[in-house]
């Protein structure tokens, strides 16, 4: 039987449609787990930088995979209905598959390829399936800031066929191979990301024959609605009025400061970035898609972290940004570091929400990814030509993280990325690549914010070349003039440093050169606290210490609690320190 056509109110019905909805979320994650399985890039499949999703014919999201980025999917959420523009569903055949790196149609830089599958039963579409992932090189300036024009960031494919019946685009890949410095990795992750998008659509099928339904239509609308109604009446639930943020960020040559200011109605959230900074002649501009994508994330995560993601849930939570600011940068600005700026926004709109709901929201953590991106031989750009002659060419991308802000109730997590969601890369997948040496990777020492709940802790990362020669790394961090802010009178998270073994400083970001002699060394910002130091468990801190996460000078310090030299407390001494405190 049809289902399809049946009364959506009948309760056994109702219950059918849940069920295949809990069915389509698997589908979709069977999709991504495909593309992590069969992608080239470490970003791909050691980091997980990636997203999967289904769509209706309309080019509204149904349902997303759990693995993934929100800069991703929920870009992705809007690039549908761009390919849609180009393709419209009466022109696509079946065996067709489109495809885009477009920074403002896309996920927000040249980095990002989405791939778009259009899915036929007999010769009806019923959906179309869409994945991206980060590649590790689209030619130009590389992975960086320093460009001053899109055009000098990389190759920019615009929306087009990737594969019809007949086969792939060999025109297309013979020119990605032409201007990428890795073609096997950036086209290997090409095909993944069709690969996976081709067994999205035979699970989609196979679904459809089971339950016995002919369209998603029926199935779709019941899966907008819910998410729609249950999102909006947590929005109900929150204090409505107007609440304003603001955040002062590092930027490139001078700071930032992303402005924020959140309505919530009954209708809705809208949230407007008016007052924010202008772009930057730098790569750190962020397309609107890719605000939207993290703004939207940072609401949702507080007010309704259970509606799964779609069309419905995120429709209620409206983004603005002027054209003339970074939040907005049009073309042809660049912004091939466009997460450096916009990770930061759900630590922004969050900064709204702790007004409206009594501070019960986390401190802020370092946001941004800490990623090591290394590169040597004739892929460095501004290096001696004569000694780069004898060293290897390698390019590596290799993901890590610093702390998260305390949360209520609980401390923040270590070396954890937050907004992006992406895993860290063990350091033996980097050396296997390239010829680095990871000498040291450990957590950082007092680099959580005190707090009631504790920052959580960056990490240290050294790393050499055993090659002789130099080497080169493009840095792309922030948070190191202006560290993670502590909440509810918590204390700052400790700002990231940049710097040689030899004790040189470098900058947070653009490509520098190291010499073959020198160590670089990382280390990452923790997360801002939450709530009077003084006010901690006193053995919590002990145990902090005994674990080599506070050391005894910051226990005293940070927290009043006087330990021995066995670790444990000195209740005394801690009592009479604290009652000096306060």
């Amino acid at each position: 039987m049809d289902t399809t056509l049946a009364p959506i109110e009948d309760p056994i019905l109702v219950i059918h449609q849940q069920i295949m909805w809990d069915r389509l979320i698997a589908v979709v994650e069977e999709q991504a787990q495909t593309l992590i399985r069969i992608g080239f890039s470490t970003s791909t499949r050691e980091a997980g930088d990636v997203s999967a999703g289904v769509f209706d014919t309309a080019g509204r999201m149904l349902a997303q995979a759990i693995t993934g980025t929100p800069g991703h999917v929920n870009s992705m959420a809007r690039a549908v209905v761009h390919f849609l523009a180009a393709f419209p569903t009466t022109t696509m055949r079946p065996g067709e598959i489109f495809i885009t790196n477009d920074p403002w149609k896309g996920t927000g830089h040249l980095h990002d390829f989405t791939v778009v599958t259009p899915v036929f039963r007999g010769d009806r579409l019923v959906a179309l399936f869409a994945s991206t992932c980060h590649v590790i090189d689209i030619g130009g300036r590389g992975m960086g800031p320093d460009a001053r024009q899109v055009f000098e960031e990389g190759l920019y494919v615009p929306i087009m066929r990737f594969a019809s019946a007949s086969g792939v685009n060999e025109t297309l890949i013979e020119i990605v191979k032409a201007n990428v410095r890795e073609p096997v990795q950036v086209v290997g992750d090409i095909y993944s990301l069709a690969g996976c998008n081709d067994v999205g659509s035979r699970q989609l099928l196979a679904m459809m024959n089971e339950f016995g339904i002919d369209s998603l239509d029926r199935l779709g609308e019941h899966i907008l609605e819910r998410s729609r109604s249950a999102t909006l009446e947590a929005i109900r639930k929150l204090p409505k009025g107007t609440f304003r943020n603001t955040m002062r960020v590092d930027g490139y040559d001078k700071p930032l400061d992303l402005v924020a200011t959140m309505t919530i109605g009954d209708d809705g959230i809208d949230v407007d970035f008016s007052g924010t900074s202008p772009p930057s002649s730098f790569g750190i501009n962020v397309p609107f898609c890719y605000t939207e994508a993290y703004a939207s994330f940072g609401v949702k995560c507080i007010i309704a972290p259970k509606v799964p993601n779609n069309e419905g849930s995120l429709a209620l939570l409206r983004m603005h940004a002027p054209e003339n600011c970074i939040l907005n940068a049009l073309h042809p600005f660049p912004v091939a570091t466009r997460h450096v700026v916009g990770q930061m926004l759900p630590d922004l709109v969050i900064g709204c929400l702790s007004q409206a709901l009594d501070d019960q929201v986390p401190a802020e953590g370092t946001s941004c990814l800490w990623n090591l991106f290394a590169f040597g031989g004739s892929s460095q750009i501004d290096a001696d030509s004569a000694e780069m002659m004898k060293a290897r060419v390698f390019n590596v991308m290799s993901f890590h993280s610093g702390g998260t802000g305390a949360r209520p109730g609980k401390d923040g997590l270590s070396a954890t990325a937050f907004p992006s969601g992406v895993r860290n890369v063990p350091v033996e997948v980097t050396e296997a690549m390239s010829p680095l040496l990871i000498r040291r990777k450990e957590y950082r020492i007092d680099s959580g914010g005190a707090g009631r709940y504790r920052g959580g802790l960056g990490q240290v990362m050294e790393v050499v070349t055993l090659d002789d020669a130099a080497f080169a790394i493009s840095a792309n961090y922030d948070r190191v003039v202006y560290p993670p802010r502590g909440r509810n009178g918590g204390k700052d998270g400790k700002p990231g440093v940049l710097s040689l073994g030899s004790g040189a400083m470098l900058k947070s970001k653009g490509q520098q050169t190291i010499p073959k002699t020198e160590a670089v060394i990382i280390e990452m910002p923790g997360g801002g606290g939450l709530g009077d130091p003084f006010e901690r468990d006193p053995m919590k801190v002990a145990e902090d210490v005994d674990f080599g996460l506070v050391s005894c000078q910051a226990a005293e310090r940070d927290y009043g609690v006087v330990l021995r030299d066995d670790y444990t407390v000195d209740h005394d001494a801690t009592a009479s320190r604290r009652r000096g405190h306060n």
